[in-house]
């Protein structure tokens, strides 16, 4: 059996050197495949960086937290060989936000896991609407959510709106459904709507509106109403003034 050249035993041990020096994250939470970590909205994550490195050789070897590339400020003592960072409350904007924990002297040695942040539509209550005829009927449903709603229905009166026939428009960005009537008829508008939203995660969501619908009322020209109160001000003050000046007049 031949021993190995000296140039592979060398890139071999080389190997093994760089094996022995690295970091790694760990967490209460339930780290999943690559580095997920799924957290409801409201809660708290703890994340604790160690150092595998050979104390021997890497004494005390300062770690940095990184959030979605930015710099965590640490205290001193919370940079050595083990490091943690606490994230509580847990908000939306924590949501894909990535924590990267890297030694000091090399950023290429490093580890990082990603949030998942999951919270339901905040879709709830009810909501009374009073609205004159010919004027814009706008209801609206707020259905951001993590993971995202599955399905989305608009009713009336316990029945699917029919867009047609209602003389609706429903819009939906992912953030917000609005189901919108730009001119109000009483025949038409005037029940009960709901929305229904399921999520996949947290189930079935729904907020109800109950709509009346008044007689249109007369608008007054408000613009020239004032303007014609002006004019009328102006000219019982000139008038007056002009009287005064007749009855100081005849005093003298």
């Amino acid at each position: 059996m031949k021993l190995m050249s000296t140039p592979h035993l060398f890139h071999f041990l080389l190997f093994c050197a760089t094996q022995t020096l690295g970091v790694r994250i760990q967490s209460d939470s339930v780290v999943g495949s690559e580095g997920l970590i799924q957290i409801e909205l409201e809660g708290t994550v703890s994340l604790l960086c160690l150092s595998d490195g050979n104390s021997e050789t890497e004494p005390d070897e300062d770690l940095v937290w990184l959030r979605n590339g930015a710099m965590v400020s640490l205290m001193a003592e919370n940079k050595k060989n083990g490091s943690r960072v606490c994230v509580t409350p847990v908000l939306q904007e924590d949501n894909a936000a990535t924590f990267t924990c890297h030694l000091s002297s090399n950023a290429s040695i490093s580890d990082s896991v990603t949030l998942n942040v999951t919270y339901p539509p905040p879709i709830m209550g009810a909501e009374e609407l009073v609205v004159e005829e010919e004027s814009v009927l706008v209801l609206q449903c707020d259905i951001l959510a993590n993971p995202q709603v599955s399905s989305l229905v608009w009713t009336v009166n316990g029945s699917t709106v029919d867009l047609l026939t209602g003389g609706f428009t429903l819009t939906n960005d992912g953030v917000r459904s609005q189901l919108i009537a730009n001119s109000v008829d009483r025949s038409l508008h005037a029940a009960s709507y709901r929305c229904l939203a399921n999520s996949p995660l947290y189930g079935e969501f729904e907020k109800n509106f109950q709509v009346t619908v008044t007689d249109k009322l007369m608008k007054f020209p408000l613009m020239p109403i004032i303007a014609g109160l002006v004019v009328v001000c102006l000219t019982a003050i000139l008038a007056v003034v002009a009287r005064w000046r007749k009855i100081r007049q005849c005093c003298k």
